[in-house]
């Protein structure tokens, strides 16, 4: 079926609660990480660097696999992904709980559960990108806020959760509230239109159903004529054959000739579904050459190919302190009497109003959000230079505030995205991208934690991550830049449904 016009409220607004909530609850504990890595610390005694690769593929594997996520919603739908993904993530979070050693962590918290939060935020954008279309950049933002308030709340939730009931109760119990998200993905209802008719099928998709759809029918009915006309004319030879020898003869040759028969029509069916499978093999062929030609196209587009190199270095850089801002403060050996919340705490609520925030302004037309996103590049980065000359509790609060409300950029991301490359494209380009990004999340934390190794401080970690996140920025934003324009309309036209941007252009 096809899709409505987007609806901008009415429904849509149910959507954005439950994506709040799906999100809330599948993302709390992996951001929310930086409390659990401090106590895998202690518990297994591994490296900084080796137990950070927890943490970090529980917030990257899913990104990783975005262009599988994608192919995931596109194909079933976002309802049956999140149910599905909801068992995921709660059975891994409580899988991990039993964890031996550290290399258990790394499949079921790592690797199932970050999976699990990659095929729920990939369900939740698209559905929430097709309800809405004028308050789009609104309603990302407030979805893309629950990620940063499950932050906030599971900081403070799994610390005081494993103070009561021990690392291994805290696991248990965040992995049952997570089957909330069951309730959430049954709520998610398609975008379709009921009233109109389906469109008829081309002849390939007609192909495709009788390839894998065997008319059981049709050969039951042809087997029980072919068991009657066997059985009425064996019970008709048994009765007369001490009679009429003659008609026994005749019976032979017209059991034979339906056995003829019988076989004339079982290799035509095979011929025939033969031929069924070829076509269909061809068409998934052509299906998958398609996937490969539109890729290669959103990459001749510049801005396309600097967001990637962008959001690579972002993640490299920029994420390490939502895991590592605990360890960080531990280090810089802070007063625990100053300590009055936990930094992740307010890095997670700081997100929240960011992403807020950074939303609705992305709704304003004189707001170009490509530079806007460039802007909080560049802002994170030269804060990420500042913290190794952070030593105090207050200092280092302001800097994940400061860092958090930053890191909010990622709800205007998707709305950059589908300006750069069309609605059309958004799930295939918005997968390509999150698997870059997803990269620069599975490296950051366990490059940061290898330098601390290497060198026993952060100093240089964070120069490093500063650098990578500068130089992400610089280059999108010379990707962006007005003179571009002119130089592409002269040598070649730009590729179909994308969007070219200007610094008078509203985005």
């Amino acid at each position: 079926m096809g899709f409505r016009k987007p609806l901008d409220g009415g429904w849509g607004w149910v959507i954005v609660v439950v994506s709040f909530f799906t999100q809330f609850l599948c993302y709390g504990s992996p951001l929310a990480v930086g409390v659990l890595y401090v106590e895998w610390l202690d518990v297994f005694g591994e490296g900084k660097g080796k137990t950070a690769w927890v943490g970090s593929l529980a917030n990257g594997i899913g990104l990783l696999a975005s262009p599988v996520c994608s192919i995931c919603v596109s194909s079933f739908g976002a309802r049956p992904v999140a149910i599905f993904s909801g068992f995921m993530v709660a059975g891994g979070l409580m899988m991990s709980s039993f964890a031996p050693n550290i290399y258990f962590l790394y499949i079921s918290y790592g690797i199932v559960v970050g999976l699990g939060c990659g095929l729920l935020y990939t369900a939740t954008v698209t559905i929430t990108c097709h309800y809405f279309d004028k308050r789009r950049g609104l309603a990302l933002g407030l979805i893309s806020t629950g990620s940063s308030v499950g932050l906030f709340i599971y900081a403070a939730l799994q610390r005081e959760l494993i103070d009561l009931y021990g690392l291994d109760g805290c696991l248990l119990i965040v992995g049952a509230l997570s089957l909330n998200i069951l309730a959430c993905g049954s709520l998610m209802r398609p975008l379709e239109s009921s009233n109109s008719p389906p469109p008829e099928k081309t002849c390939v998709d007609k192909v495709t159903d009788q390839c894998f759809v065997y008319r059981e029918k049709e050969k039951t009915v042809e087997e029980n004529i072919s068991i009657l006309e066997k059985g009425y004319i064996n019970e008709k030879c048994m009765n007369h054959v001490s009679d009429y020898k003659q008609e026994g003869v005749l019976a032979k040759s017209v059991l034979s000739s339906i056995n003829v028969n019988e076989k004339d029509s079982y290799k035509k069916k095979v011929v025939e579904q033969t031929n069924f499978c070829k076509q269909l093999a061809k068409r998934k062929w052509q299906v998958y050459l398609n996937y490969w030609e539109e890729t290669v196209v959103l990459f001749k587009n510049k801005v396309f190919s600097a967001l990637f190199v962008a959001i690579l270095l972002f993640d490299i850089g920029g994420f390490p302190p939502s895991l590592l801002m605990e360890d960080v403060a531990r280090s810089a050996s802070v007063n625990e009497d100053d300590y009055h919340m936990p930094l992740i705490s307010i890095l997670g609520i700081m997100t929240a109003v960011g992403k807020l925030t950074l939303g609705i302004l992305a709704d304003f037309k004189w707001v170009n959000t490509l530079y806007l996103y460039v802007t909080t590049l560049l802002m994170t980065g030269v804060a990420l230079f500042a913290i190794p000359f952070a030593k105090s509790y207050l200092t280092l609060a302001i800097l994940s505030g400061f860092l958090g409300f930053l890191t909010g950029n990622w709800s205007i991301f998707p709305y950059v995205t589908t300006k750069t490359v069309g609605i059309e494209k958004l799930t295939h380009a918005y997968g390509v991208l999150m698997f870059f990004a997803g990269l620069g999340n599975s490296l950051g934390p366990p490059i940061v934690g290898w330098f601390y190794d290497w060198t026993q401080e952060y100093d240089t970690a964070f120069y490093f991550s500063g650098f990578c996140v500068l130089l992400g920025g610089f280059l999108l934003l010379l990707a962006a830049l007005p003179c571009w324009n002119a130089c592409t309309n002269q040598s070649s036209k730009l590729p179909p449904n994308t969007y070219s941007y200007k610094v008078a252009s509203s985005a």
